[in-house]
């Protein structure tokens, strides 16, 4: 059974821009790798797959639960996606501060929220970050705490907006490392990308939009498994 499935759907926007996606069944465990040229509409279809925008018509389901937009189901439905954007947003404070916010949100405080933080940080390589001051962060060392941040929440899917664009080798290495550790921990990640090598170094199933639309793409470095059924 998918993790989350969309079917019909389409999303319009004032300026004319309209997302349209017949079918996308992305399954549990797996990495999708989101292309397409600027403007195609990738950052829409993260948010629509957050759970962020609502579609004019079509259906999202979360497992064999179809997703009805009242509050309660919403809520709870929306808690098992993280989206990192590609400009992360961190708080005035630290690190450790940063990161346990929204866990407390959550309900988790206490032991159980330093070992996440503690987890989550020392997988993305910056295990003696969480006194840091957030300000004082390089842009890479943001992302990773963002990416770290998310990571605490321990969502079912998570969802990274070009998280590597314009960061060194080094930096790339670290993310692609963290990123291809996640289907193990039965996380699925859907990561928007412009780097042509990163399907192949990560082994993930291709998205590939154009002008709005879900391209017939089924292919992936080591198999394959994407259903897309293009509009």
């Amino acid at each position: 059974m998918a993790l989350l499935s969309l079917s019909n759907i389409e999303l319009g926007y004032p300026d004319g821009f309209n997302l349209r996606v017949d079918h996308l069944a992305l399954e549990p465990g797996r990495i999708y790798i989101l292309t397409g040229p600027n403007g195609a509409g990738k950052s829409t279809l993260l948010h629509t797959l957050a759970l962020l925008n609502r579609p004019r018509r079509g259906t999202i389901s979360f497992g064999n639960e179809e997703l009805t937009w009242k509050g309660p189901q919403l809520r709870r439905l929306r808690r098992r996606v993280t989206l990192v954007h590609q400009t992360p947003y961190l708080f005035s404070g630290s690190v450790q501060h940063n990161m346990a916010m929204g866990l407390a949100l959550r309900g988790i405080r206490g032991y159980e929220q330093r070992r996440r933080i503690e987890q989550s940080l020392a997988a993305v390589g910056l295990s003696d970050f969480a006194k840091r001051r957030a300000r004082e962060l390089s842009g890479g060392e943001t992302r990773r705490v963002a990416l770290a941040r998310a990571l605490a929440l321990h969502p079912d899917m998570l969802l990274l907006d070009e998280p590597t664009a314009n960061l060194d080798s080094a930096t790339i290495a670290t993310f692609e490392q963290v990123i291809q550790t996640l289907p193990a921990q039965g996380i699925t990640v859907v990561m928007a990308s412009h780097d042509p090598g990163q399907p192949r170094r990560l082994g993930g199933e291709l998205l590939r939009l154009g002008g709005g639309r879900l391209l017939p793409v089924r292919s992936r470095v080591e198999g394959a498994g994407l259903e897309v059924l293009p509009r």
